[in-house]
Order: C-alpha cells, then structure tokens, then sequence
C-alpha cells in the first residue's frame, strides 16, 4: 500500500479560535442535494454547510457522479478543505433514505481534528508499514488537540476490491482502545464500478482511513435484527480469494441454498437474500455473511470472506422498524445524538423496499439525526460485516456518558 501523501499522514489541525458550537448551533454539519449538475449540487452542499473552518468534509455520493466534473466541483468549491468520500448503494441523507444525491457530513474544526492515510491495495509490499502509519496518526491528532480524549477511526474501501478483511486486519490491531467503523463503497445494485474519494480523485481498489478526535463524547455501535435458526449448512466448496461458494453440502450452491430456505432456485433474488442471509458464529456471536449474487455457474458470490469447512446458520428476522427504534432509543438513553454517522447494508435497503417501509424507517432515522450511505459491506474493529447498521453516535461533551 502506497500513501499518497508523502508516506505520512496529513493532520488538520483544530480552529481554536472559534466558539465550540459552529454555524447552526450543531456539533456535526449535515447536508444532501438532489440537484442532478456536478457543479451546482456541490455547490448546494457547501452552502448548506455553513461559513465554519472545518477539519474534513466527507461526501457520499450517488454512483452517476463517479466522474471529473464532480471531482473539479469538489476540488473548487471545497478548496483547502480535506475532502473525503467514496459511491454509494444509496443515500441517509437528513430526510432519511434516498438515491441519486451526494450527501456532506462537515467536521468542523472546532469540534474535530482528523488524519487521514490512503491505502492503495495494489501496493501488498508496503503492508508491513500500515501499523506504524497508524500509530503515527494517533500521535498526530494527539499533538493537535491533546486536551481532547475521544477518539475514533473511520474506514472507507472499494466495495469491489474485495480486500476488507485483509485492510481491517491490518489497521485495528495498531489502534489499541480505539473503536473502528466503516463502509464499504457501493455501486446501487449494478455491482459494476466503485470508487473512494481522496486528495481530489476518485481511486479503485483502494482504502481511507480517518482518525477523529474530539472535544465531543462519541460511541462507536453497530446492530443488526436477525437472529440464528437450527438450520445449518457447510461450505464444501469455494474459492475464498474471490469470495464465491461452489458447493454447499456438497451440492450446487444456490439450488443447495435455496432449498434450505424453502425458495425455488429461479427464484433467488437480492431480495431472498436480504429476506433469509446466513450467519457465521465469530467469538461466540453471529454475524451475517451476506450474498451478493447468483453467478450464471450456479456459485454464489458474498459480500464478505468465505471458506470451505465454514458452517453457515439461516438467519430469521426481527422486524426491521420496531428493531431499529429501539436500538436509536439505546444511543438517545441519556440525550439524543447531535448527529448519527452511519454505514447501512445494501441488503436492509433492499428490505426495507420489499415489505414498504421506507417511510417510517426514514422518519426514525431523521428525528435521530442520522447521515450516511448504504454500503456493499460494513466494518467493525477487526470485523468486516454484512446486513449491519454500523456507525459512530457524536453527542455533546455536556451530555452524561452511559
């Protein structure tokens, strides 16, 4: 991995002479445009932002403005801010859940101060150095604003890179007590092209890592709304580097999978798949391992590492509304969040849409102020996850800790 920064990580440091609370009165700034120019819904983002010095912008943007005009837009009106970003499966803009706009989450000085390193997957002979490179982040954004305590990293990757695993396994073990989250960049449902935004282009298989600190309290979570069944099943055959199952029992895997779940092999769709994933027991806990699509070969392609000898548990769902309220009434326990950052699985999309209920869930997830995108694939600490709703909570350093 290759850093396109000089080999060292690039710090903005904290305003100090601005007032704690920026423009609005708000900790976070949130913005989104559904204005269809490059130019004009940049435009549109940076006036909804505000007049604050901010530490980093990260923008998350709909697949159709994966092009030059957009990164110019973005190098021109943001000039001399850190921008970040990468494509999306859609967008949780301040209304709730949308497509075919570019969301902004502006970081402002005040409040944050942020390193951030580019990690070029192509570049395997400088893997031994992401350890070191993370430890000097933390020692940066500790000299920036050494009376602050909260900590956070932030990961974005190529969704179609496939790389995740191998990129979380390299970072986390260098952050020590520092929570990681992150999202995987998507491509709606084509699957076709991916990218993350950094030092004004878009790049391909390639990572973001953004190491937050703040004056403000923070809590790093995630949660999903399945829950194990009896019925299991093993991976007999598989080809783990290109996440595809040949063989599961040793059948074909998508006739094998669809008659566990009870469907007709032509019926296999995303939509079954959000309806009826598979889980994986990881450290006495299950986790989703979600799959993206029916090959023409019978395989099955996962969002997520896959191996043979992998025993895989059918998932039956809670109800996704009731669910996820409860969980945003978990983080407002002891005051509501000024802002929710938050990486969603392509696959809650998907259920949400089947069973109609975008508009409740879009009402809950804007009364708790939650901003971010939908992903092909979510990370947590050392785990890259699937059909999770993974993010940091950044509430007032007034606000009581749990």
């Amino acid at each position: 991995m290759k850093d396109h920064d000089g080999g060292r990580a690039t710090v903005t440091a904290p305003h100090q002479t601005q007032s704690a609370l920026p423009d609005f009165g708000r900790l976070v700034q949130r913005a989104s445009s559904d204005k269809t120019d490059s130019l004009a819904a940049v435009q549109d983002l940076r006036a909804q932002l505000g007049g604050a010095t901010f530490a980093l912008v990260a923008v998350f943007l709909s697949p159709e403005f994966l092009n030059e005009a957009t990164a110019d837009a973005l190098n021109s009106v943001f000039e001399g801010v850190k921008v970040i970003g990468c494509t999306t499966a859609g967008e949780i803009t301040p209304d709730g859940i949308s497509e075919h706009q570019i969301v902004a989450v502006g970081f402002p000085a005040a409040n944050f101060c942020a390193s951030v390193q580019f990690f070029d997957h192509t570049d395997e002979g400088a893997e031994s150095a992401v350890p070191l490179r993370v430890l000097d982040q933390l020692s940066d954004v500790a000299r920036q604003a050494p009376d602050w305590i909260s900590e956070f990293a932030f990961l974005l990757n190529d969704g179609l890179a496939r790389n995740e695993d191998r990129v979380v396994s390299l970072i986390n073990p260098a952050l020590g007590t520092v929570q990681l989250f992150g999202g995987s960049a998507g491509d709606g449902l084509n699957f076709t092209e991916t990218a993350i935004f950094h030092d004004g282009k878009f790049h391909q298989r390639a990572s973001i890592l953004t190491l937050f600190r703040t004056r403000c309290r923070i809590k790093v979570f995630h949660f999903d709304h399945f829950l194990p069944t009896d019925t299991r099943m093993v991976v007999t055959g598989a080809d783990p580097e290109a996440r595809l199952v040949r063989e599961i029992n040793a059948e074909p895997a998508a006739a094998e999978y669809a008659r566990m779940v009870g469907k007709d092999p032509e019926q296999l769709s995303p939509f079954v798949f959000a309806a009826s994933p598979v889980m994986v027991q990881v450290g006495g806990r299950y986790h989703v391992r979600s799959i993206q699509k029916v090959e023409d070969t019978g395989e099955l392609r996962f969002f997520s590492a896959i191996d043979e000898g992998l025993v895989l548990t059918v998932a039956v769902a809670d109800d996704i509304v009731s669910h996820l309220e409860r969980e945003m009434a978990k983080l407002s326990e002891h005051g509501k969040p000024d802002a929710i950052i938050a990486c969603e699985c392509i696959l809650r999309r998907l259920e949400i849409d089947q069973i109609q209920a975008k508009g409740r869930i879009s009402s809950i997830l804007s009364d708790n102020n939650v901003i971010g995108f939908h992903t092909y694939g979510e990370q947590i600490n050392m785990l890259h996850v699937n059909q999770t709703f993974t993010g940091v909570a950044i509430y007032s350093a007034d606000q009581p800790d749990d």
